[in-house]
């Protein structure tokens, strides 16, 4: 063999290898990670592309992406809907790391331009509607899976002049780090708050019910000590968002989903891309509101060529939303399929960006992360083992080492949330930052606790009334570590012009916590308003503080004592029983004959009673937070809450002067209606059986004042009306930006209407009527009071405005029945101060 024909043969054989090796060699490979300046948080499927070439990729739902090619540019950009692009230089035929932080771009969402013809997006909506009974998880009988989820609030928006201030120049230290937790061209955030928790979620349907078992939870952050309470409410169940219903929940609003049935109205679509995500082929849409001021999204959805199910969404609002104190709301969901068919979400990611109070304070981010994992379809489990809707395992709050916790994360914690632990824990420690930290808690609980007692409520120390005049207070209750069984609860009160001092003590034992069982004794002596049901304000400190202010025009000392039993006999249903004695001693002109059949009969002014009542309550979906030694309810979401309560009264016991029958309906329900808004409804139904004194039936509250309240009859004077038998209706609609957000200019006020009515239907027996002294004891004339005519309903219909500069409320009220009766009010305009978002 020739040694010509032998090279040949070599170079045959060599060439490709060699041409392979030159071309690996020169191979560029570049890896990184896409995140927002402002937040910190990944960027999910961002564009990422070789400068004036079509090679490029997509990041992953965490921002990350990998890029391979043999003939690259000399740069790579990255691009993604509302954000602005970034290019940066790379190094051919090296592996390489370059990360992106892209600065948000209101500016690039412009409006979708539809050409003559069909939008080509539409069609692919009409099918994404037409298959959602097919891909929405809610068809499933039952799932179960492994989540866990991840909690981070931060201080941002951490300007010079914020920096300035003598509280934020006492943790310099701390703030000149955050810069390298920031990154290079990322706005400074100062961490105050973290957690993580591992928990197992079951649902069934049929009937619908839901469980979160909380098994690890580790929490970490200023302020932050026992964090039982927070514990519950970090689980995923608070970060659960289905973008197949029609409208989703969001901070208590209700914003409209861009896959609802109803999309057309108010969204408009642009088919942007399709590709494959996954072994998926989806299709790219990108979605904007009609009407920016709407509770609406702008972002990105893919959807499967092949089921036309979610397969990713990225939707955000922005600072033209008609929200108050929100700049941002953003959700990023990545939904995978089950074995079954319907989807589920396998990542999610949130994230609320609180704006600025004031030019000189900072802002703050709430981030919030869950992954779920080994996913359990159609083993339904037993009715009772949903009782519980959220249970914390013994254990949970052990604290674990970071070793243990590596292994139950699904992902590992970044250098940077590593760095985020270590910077709390120096935050938490500064001697200052502990100081205010105590105030703020003392006032948002109104206690301020020395280990085993707490004091308070601070709200409660001082009021002022006509009949008291100046009122000091001071209380003091147990804590959860004095006891996790017995609570034990006092106050002492003085008024300066009655010289009288009123007390309350109370002893509660708590018999079981897995079905909520308590038993309360109870003694009180104090000054009460008739038609103030004090009972139901003894767990709101606020409003009780509030109803000991002002004008008392029917107010009376009683000495009140009670025993209760209230018990969790089932998921949704609780029975409670009570027993009380009380006395009745009038501030007022009041006066009531002893024998109403003799014209000379005794008048009285004061009686005593004792009665027992049972009360049924049930709330089908209502969901309940421990908090120590307290059941904190959350409400329902679609069920009402329907309370049936008889008492019944004793003649003869511990001196008690009457023997009578009450009987008493109530239900409460949050409604959705859709671009309307949310209204809520309260019916209330009560029969006395009996012949009572007129501050023992039911007294109609009415409003004298221009402050607005949800709970009078806006137009109704003091005591016009009393009865022994009615049925009320009342109903707020709260419409957001209905209307107003449409109209050009005022929108910009983000003014938001509303609709009231009370409707009550009522009567009163002429035995009742007659137990009306027109005199007292003394020959006084007393109070009048009126009564119903049977038959004729007492009718006031509203409209108004909130939200005017964030705080004002305006309502317009109008009296529609008993417009003859003396000192009726026709019309009438009410104001109220609230916050909300």
């Amino acid at each position: 063999m020739s040694s010509k024909f032998r090279f040949k043969v070599f170079a045959l054989f060599i060439s490709p290898l060699l041409i392979a090796g030159f071309a690996q060699a020169q191979e560029t490979i570049i890896q990184g990670k896409v995140i927002d300046a402002a937040s910190g948080d990944p960027i999910p499927f961002a564009n990422i592309v070789f400068k004036r070439t079509s090679i490029g990729t997509t990041t992953d739902f965490e921002g990350n992406y990998l890029l391979k090619t043999s003939n690259p540019a000399d740069s790579i950009f990255a691009t993604y809907i509302g954000y602005k692009s970034r290019t940066k230089a790379i190094v051919k035929g090296a592996k390489q790391t370059i990360n992106f932080q892209l600065e948000e771009d209101v500016t690039s969402l412009q409006e979708v331009v539809v050409k003559a013809g069909e939008n080509p997006a539409f069609e692919i909506l009409r099918r994404i509607v037409r298959n959602k009974n097919n891909n929405d998880k809610r068809k499933l009988i039952a799932y179960e899976y492994d989540t866990y989820t991840k909690i981070e609030i931060d201080v941002d928006n951490i300007s010079d002049k914020f920096r300035e201030k003598k509280i934020v120049k006492q943790i310099t230290q701390v703030l000149d780090s955050i810069e390298r937790i920031a990154g290079e061209d990322g706005k400074p955030i100062l961490p105050v708050f973290m957690t993580e928790s591992v928990s197992k979620i079951y649902y069934r349907d049929n009937p619908s019910l839901k469980k979160e078992h909380i098994l690890k939870t580790k929490i970490n952050g200023v302020g932050v000590e026992d964090g039982t309470t927070i514990t519950q409410m970090v689980g995923s169940s608070f970060q659960e968002y289905n973008f197949y219903q029609n409208w989703l929940n969001i901070l208590n609003k209700e914003f409209v989903s861009p896959i609802a049935d109803g999309w057309r109205i108010y969204y408009d679509y642009d088919l942007t891309d399709s590709l494959y995500i996954g072994n998926d082929f989806c299709y790219r849409l990108d979605f904007f509101p009609r009407s920016p001021m709407d509770l609406a999204f702008t972002g990105t959805l893919w959807i499967t060529k092949e089921e036309y199910a979610l397969k990713q969404i990225d939707a955000s609002t922005g600072k033209q939303a008609n929200l108050n104190f929100v700049d941002k709301i953003r959700i990023q969901q990545e939904l995978g399929k089950t074995d079954l068919g319907p989807w589920l979400p396998i990542k999610n990611r949130v994230l609320i960006d609180i704006g600025q109070l004031g030019k000189e304070n900072a802002g703050m981010l709430a981030k919030f992360y869950t992954s779920n994992k080994n996913i359990v379809t159609n083993h339904p489990r037993p009715q009772p083992f949903y009782e519980r809707s959220i249970e914390m395992a013994e254990d949970a709050r052990m604290f674990e080492n970071d070793q243990y916790w590596d292994t139950l994360r699904h992902e590992p914690l970044t250098e940077t949330e590593k760095n985020v632990y270590k910077m709390m824990d120096t935050l938490r420690n500064i001697p200052v930052v502990k100081t205010y930290t105590e105030i703020i808690k003392v006032a948002l609980d109104g206690y301020y606790r020395f280990d085993k007692i707490e004091v308070g409520s601070y709200v409660g120390l001082l009021a002022w009334n006509d009949i008291e005049g100046v009122r000091v207070q001071a209380g003091i209750k147990t804590s959860y570590s004095f006891s996790k069984k017995w609570v034990l609860k006092g106050n002492l009160a003085y008024g300066f012009t009655d010289e009288k001092i009123k007390y309350m003590a109370s002893v509660e034992r708590i018999l079981s916590r897995h079905r909520w069982t308590t038993l309360t004794f109870r003694a009180r002596s104090d000054i009460d308003r008739v038609g103030v049901d004090n009972e139901s304000l003894d767990n709101n400190s606020i409003l009780l503080a509030l109803a000991r202010w002002g004008y008392f025009r029917r107010g009376y000392y009683s000495d009140d004592y009670r025993a209760t039993l209230n018990r969790e006999l089932f998921k949704g249903y609780s029975q409670k029983i009570s027993f009380r004695y009380w006395t009745f001693d009038p501030t007022f002109q009041f006066g009531y004959p002893a024998n109403p059949e003799d014209a000379n009969s005794m008048i009285l002014d004061s009686y005593q009673n004792s009665e027992v009542s049972i009360e049924s309550r049930y709330a089908r979906d209502e969901v309940f937070l421990q908090d120590d030694n307290e059941r904190v309810s959350l409400g329902t979401s679609k069920w009402p809450i329907i309370t049936l309560k008889y008492t019944h009264g004793f003649n003869g016991v511990f001196g008690s002067d009457f023997e009578y029958d009450k009987l008493r309906l109530g239900i409460s329900k949050r409604i959705k209606t859709g671009p309307l808004g949310v209204g809520y409804l309260t019916l209330t139904g009560e029969y006395i059986f009996d012949t009572l004194p007129y501050p023992m039936l039911g007294i109609h509250l009415g409003n004298q004042s221009p402050i607005y309240s949800s709970v009078l009859y806006s137009l109704m004077n003091y005591g016009e009306f009393v009865s022994d038998r009615f049925a009320s209706l009342q109903y707020q609609q709260y419409m957001e930006g209905f209307l107003l957000n449409r109209i050009p200019l005022l929108n910009k006020l983000k003014w938001r209407l509303l609709a009231t009515s009370n409707v009550i239907v009522g009567g009163m027996r002429d035995s009742n009527k007659n137990l009306i002294s027109s005199t007292t004891p003394d020959g006084s004339e007393t109070l009048p009071v009126g009564y119903f005519q049977n038959g004729k309903p007492y009718i006031e219909l509203g409209y108004g405005v909130e939200n005017i500069f964030k705080f004002l409320r305006v309502d317009f009220v109008h009296r529609l029945s008993y417009l003859d009766n003396p000192n009726a009010r026709k019309f009438g305009v009410l104001f109220t101060l609230q916050v909300q978002l």
